[in-house]
């Protein structure tokens, strides 16, 4: 009988590890040389529906690449404490489940590496990224995860990153009235997402985007034209002192 009416498709990050690599960080030390992922959104749970769904597709992507089951781990990640899957697996799969770490669980005795990571206890040191990844932050998680962003020089690298967290949190930008520039620093590097720009549009703040971006590069002009009247002037008196002599 056909399962399905459509071909199966792992709507997941698949990443690749090499065996070589020791990944010392608390969500990646389960880590193999294949990683599954299946991230839910704020408002969303790791269901047991899901977890088989995704067991499932880890069986079926070794399969299909011919790979040892052992070299593959699943990671689901969600903003709740995933206590009914967790009830699940104890009382019906007679796994144990250990808290190896702030809000993350990995399931013992099965032959994949399984971890359950609760986004909202991550610590806030250790996982800034992934904890942040969220639609529920305050204004001054948001303040702070954006200018961790400009501070590492990652704004035109984790563009899409940075658009999932402004736009699932513009209400709070709106209210405090933060500026695009003290969103994104200055990058001259950095192209808006068109839907951003919108947003951003809409809410006033493009205009001012621009104001400092066409402030700097007069700046800049202003700065390149002084240095040439230096050396023009330098020139001058060099002639002068020639003339005389």
């Amino acid at each position: 009988m056909q399962l399905t009416t459509e071909p199966l498709r792992i709507d997941c990050v698949v990443i690749k590890k090499t065996k070589e690599v020791e990944i010392k960080k608390n969500i990646g030390k389960i880590f193999k040389t294949w990683n599954l992922f299946e991230y839910k959104n704020p408002q969303d749970y790791v269901s047991i529906g899901d977890f088989y769904k995704v067991y499932g597709y880890a069986c079926i992507y070794a399969s299909l690449n011919e790979i040892p089951i052992t070299d593959i781990t699943i990671t689901f990640v969600e903003s709740h404490y995933p206590r009914e899957l967790i009830k699940h697996l104890k009382n019906v799969r007679g796994y144990t489940v250990v808290k190896i770490d702030a809000g993350i669980y990995t399931i013992v005795e099965d032959i994949i590496p399984i971890q359950i990571i609760d986004s909202r206890k991550l610590s806030a040191e250790d996982n800034v990224w992934l904890k942040n990844l969220s639609n529920d932050l305050s204004y001054s998680d948001v303040e702070l995860i954006t200018m961790k962003i400009v501070q590492q020089g990652k704004t035109a690298r984790i563009a899409a990153y940075t658009y999932a967290v402004v736009y699932g949190n513009f209400s709070k930008i709106k209210e405090n009235d933060m500026t695009a520039v003290e969103i994104y620093g200055y990058d001259p590097k950095f192209e808006i997402d068109p839907k951003f720009e919108q947003m951003l549009e809409e809410a006033g703040y493009i205009p001012k985007w621009k104001i400092k971006e066409c402030i700097k590069i007069i700046a800049d002009k202003d700065a390149k034209l002084a240095d040439k009247d230096t050396e023009i002037e330098r020139l001058r008196a060099q002639l002068a002192f020639q003339s005389k002599r």
